[in-house]
């Protein structure tokens, strides 16, 4: 009697590409086409309308207050209720909010569409971040952040010329239903997204505020969007010191840039852990900036664009993908929304203080803080975090 060969196949990675997560991204591509679009452009609008410099700053701070403000509870009541239908509330908001911009024909009208734009904005980034940290698999949690960012990274690209081509040949009110038409197209995405259970009562880990594992790699990215704040408010003011008149080139390659590294660094991040990626990418984000504060000529900020990219594009996946690494699965929501909200924060404190030294010295000073600041993060991350076990980016959730 003949023996068969026995074949030992070894066990393959769990898959990435599924339905769902394929349906997650193009969520966030086509929701962030649509953020992107507006965000540029508002300002145009308010100045159209006849407002003030200040009144620009308000519209837009009163967005990014409430979305921050509202994090927090948001994560929380993803833990407490579930995902979907909150997840489906918020966009609807989004949904609303954009449609509503065509009647907010004063300042003030503008202000509130403004912060109830804010809250559905808060919503949907908050819960698709934990929607897909619900799909990934944990081994392959750094990669599946890679690519989830990338939609991110190209509304990015695409939504700010998009934008303003729209309102210099058809105005602002085609701007709107083009902006809402696109985010109801992500809201019947949604709806279509299969999402895996999770307990909401599992036993120790009660739904909170914020989730204390995530709260290292969410200190750390605060400290690098502080840095990012400054690089994004000022560089057209910076470029324009030196001759520069369009800037536009500098987000283009920086995008690209952030767009090539991201699944690379992910997939690295699964294999040899966070250091390996968290450092070298720190280390970039501070010369690239500090390259900024010198740049005097197109060629030199190309070079910081591109330096900076690989930075963001090597910290922001790994870091979200270590928020959610450790917390129960009960707990992603306040885990994405302590996330978030440093995110949030720090470009915000970014602009602020940054914007602060400027009066006293000059944009090359403010840029080299930009860049001291980042290696206090990285001075932080390495007090804070412990050298990776084997498999340590492979957590089992409790």
């Amino acid at each position: 009697m003949s023996v068969q060969p026995h074949t030992v196949v070894a066990s393959e990675r769990p898959a990435l590409w599924t339905r769902d997560f394929i349906l997650v991204c193009m969520f966030v591509l086509v929701i962030f086409i649509s953020f992107q679009m507006l965000m540029p452009t508002i300002p145009v609008y308010v100045e159209q309308m006849g407002g003030t410099p200040l009144m620009v700053g308000l519209v837009n701070g009163v967005f990014t207050i409430s979305a921050l403000a509202l994090r927090p509870w948001i994560g929380l009541h993803l833990d407490r209720h579930g995902r979907k239908l909150i997840w489906l509330i918020g966009t609807t908001i989004f949904i609303l909010a954009v449609f509503g911009y065509l009647w907010a024909l004063t300042i003030p009208l503008l202000f509130l569409i403004r912060m109830i734009h804010g809250v559905g904005w808060g919503v949907v980034t908050t819960a698709s971040a934990t929607a897909i940290a619900d799909i990934v698999p944990l081994s392959r949690r750094g990669e599946g952040m890679g690519y989830f960012g990338l939609g991110a990274t190209l509304g990015m690209v695409v939504g700010p010329a998009v934008g303003f081509y729209i309102i210099n040949q058809f105005g602002f009110n085609s701007l709107f239903l083009v902006c809402g038409g696109l985010a109801l197209g992500a809201l019947l995405v949604a709806t279509t997204v299969h999402l895996p259970v999770v307990s909401l009562n599992a036993k120790g880990s009660k739904a909170a505020l914020y989730e204390p594992t995530s709260l290292m790699p969410s200190l750390a990215m605060f400290f690098i969007t502080v840095a990012y704040g400054g690089i994004i408010t000022f560089i057209a003011l910076h470029a324009h010191e030196h001759g520069i008149l369009n800037v536009g080139f500098f987000f283009t390659v920086y995008a690209l840039t952030v767009m090539a590294v991201r699944p690379i660094c992910g997939l690295l991040y699964d294999r040899r852990g966070h250091r390996v990626v968290i450092i070298p990418g720190l280390v970039l984000l501070t010369l690239g900036t500090y390259v900024l504060a010198h740049a005097t000529d197109l060629t030199l900020f190309v070079v910081a664009a591109v330096v900076c990219g690989l930075g963001l594009g090597a910290t922001h996946p790994t870091l979200q993908a270590m928020a959610v690494a450790k917390c129960a699965p009960n707990r992603r929501g306040a885990a994405s929304a302590t996330f978030s909200s440093a995110f949030d924060l720090g470009i915000g404190v970014g602009a602020v203080l940054l914007g602060s030294t400027v009066k006293f010295i000059g944009y090359h000073g403010m840029y080299t803080a930009a860049a001291g600041i980042v290696l206090v993060g990285l001075l932080i991350y390495l007090v804070t975090s412990a050298p990776p076990k084997p498999h340590d980016s492979q957590v089992t959730p409790a």
